[in-house]
């Protein structure tokens, strides 16, 4: 145990419980997948019920986008307070309560009658979220913390589950949407809530927890008003510009926040954020990493599905259906690299070769046309991009939790949450203002189509993507370590069934 990590936190060394080295630890990864695909699912399955949404409730397009925006703010700005709770009070607790509250709040906003109903339970989504993801991911790292050929193919799995979930929301908000109501696009969160609560009743274990301490509370206010205004400034970006109050006065006040934050931590006797979790070499590239590819995902997720939908006329299932090849390839590429690769040549060549992947499949998307076929257009970007996704997550959030006293586990774990939030907020914000703007300078040209301009806009935004992807590579190639990562053998306890 190293120095920075040995000082910190509580003076008698914690110990991680985790489950066998049997089928049990697998069941727990089946209900840690489940919960996770909950989450992930719901970042994207709103984007295609809104419109019906809209439609039945009546709200205006500019309230619109405060049903996915209520959602980023409250996780995002929550997940470090809540990876701490589950530090505190327990991962297994804190995860029965984020997944019992995800389903309630869920149930609340399928039968909203209006627009107030739902934000509320939208928001209630995104607290109980920012309690269930860090504790998933906390609970995965100390479940598989002893052997690195299962934890490498544990990661892997759970990384193919976070890489697919948002391509795998479309599929499902188009199918329950065009066939049910968009209604069951919040209902179908109670069905799988169930089933992950259940499971993890009779197959996950706690790890043990230091002794209480008083709790950070100047950390955390600083944590989560700073985190609350820069995302909150990038979501006014796109509909009052970069140059305006309700952007700059937020963002830049929600950096000053941050900025105290780091300040706090390094002083404080019991941070919400211990600073040797950010500084370790290997964690650091992993939330860098993270929150520069979740700005690059969303070129993907968003731009594609506005075009498969406007200009090549695909219903909403079947744009869902044509990200189902990339969803294959995510899984692919996580459980190869996860279980073959990892295990023994650690993060730095399989990030960056991600990486690479997705900016070529970027670069692809940049040959698409108004009378672009699927098949010859999209679908190889979608093979290459997928496979690059699937090198990045699992080696990614294996990383990102690597090394980490057990009772810094959760806060481990929603720091990779937050970044790739932020950063995911970041790309929402910049490429929808960037498109905006190039669609209305197109269009200046004479001669350009409204449907020529937007496909030199979508144009402009891959590329940008692919060069968000290319650096994001150098960085992974420059700063993380070489070898395989260390598994901490001595600080687990394996609790037999």
């Amino acid at each position: 145990m190293n120095a920075a990590i040995s000082s910190t936190g509580s003076d008698r060394p914690t110990r991680a419980r985790t489950t066998d080295s049997g089928r049990n630890r697998w069941l727990a990864l089946v209900v840690l997948s489940l919960a996770q695909l909950m989450d992930i699912v719901d970042n994207t399955i709103m984007n295609i019920a809104l419109p019906s949404a809209q439609h039945d409730l009546g709200f205006s397009a500019g309230d619109r986008q405060w049903v996915v925006t209520g959602y980023a703010l409250a996780f995002g700005s929550l997940l470090l307070l809540g990876g701490r709770l589950s530090d505190f009070f327990g991962r297994k607790r804190m995860f029965l309560i984020g997944v019992g509250g995800f389903a309630a709040a869920s149930a609340l906003g399928g039968a909203a009658g209006g627009l107030e109903m739902l934000l509320v339970a939208r928001i209630a989504q995104g607290v109980f979220g920012a309690l269930l993801a860090p504790a998933a991911l906390s609970l995965l790292s100390v479940t598989f913390a002893d052997n690195a050929e299962e934890r490498g193919r544990a990661f892997g799995i759970f990384g193919a589950i976070s890489g697919a979930g948002g391509a795998l929301g479309l599929l499902l908000g188009g199918v329950l949407t065009q066939g049910l109501s968009w209604r069951w696009c919040l209902y179908v969160n109670i069905v799988i809530a169930a089933i992950a609560f259940a499971g993890a009743l009779v197959f996950l274990r706690d790890g043990d927890r230091p002794a209480r301490v008083r709790p950070d509370i100047a950390g955390t206010a600083a944590a989560v008003f700073g985190l609350v205004g820069i995302v909150y400034g990038l979501g006014n970006a796109e509909s009052h510009g970069w140059n305006n109050p309700a952007t700059l006065v937020p963002v830049s006040a929600g950096v000053l926040l941050v900025a105290a934050f780091v300040l706090i931590e390094r002083r404080t006797q019991h941070p919400l954020l211990p600073l040797y979790v950010l500084l370790d070499r290997v964690r650091g590239s992993a939330y860098l990493t993270v929150a520069i590819t979740g700005t690059g995902m969303f070129a993907i997720f968003l731009f594609l599905t506005y075009y498969l939908q406007n200009t090549l006329g695909f219903t909403p299932i079947q744009s869902g259906a044509a990200f189902l090849p990339m969803i294959a390839m995510v899984m692919v590429g996580a459980v190869f690299s996860g279980t073959a690769l990892m295990p023994h040549t650690g993060p730095r060549p399989l990030v960056p070769t991600g990486c690479l992947l997705a900016a070529i499949g970027m670069a692809l998307l940049t040959g698409i046309g108004t009378d672009s076929g699927y098949a010859t257009g999209v679908l190889p970007a979608l093979l290459v991009t997928g496979l690059g996704f699937g090198f990045i997550f699992g080696p990614i959030q294996n990383a990102a939790t690597s090394g980490v006293h057990a009772h810094d586990a959760g806060v481990a774990s929603a720091t990779v949450n937050t970044a790739q939030q932020i950063g995911g907020s970041i790309g929402l914000a910049v490429f929808s203002s960037l498109t905006t703007t190039a669609i209305d300078s197109y269009r200046t040209t004479p001669g350009t189509t409204l449907a020529q301009a937007t496909i030199h806009a979508y144009h402009l935004v891959f590329w940008i993507a692919a060069a968000v992807f290319a650096g994001s590579a150098a960085l992974g190639a420059l700063l993380f370590r070489t070898g395989p990562l260390p598994v901490s053998a001595n600080d687990v306890t394996v609790e037999k069934h």
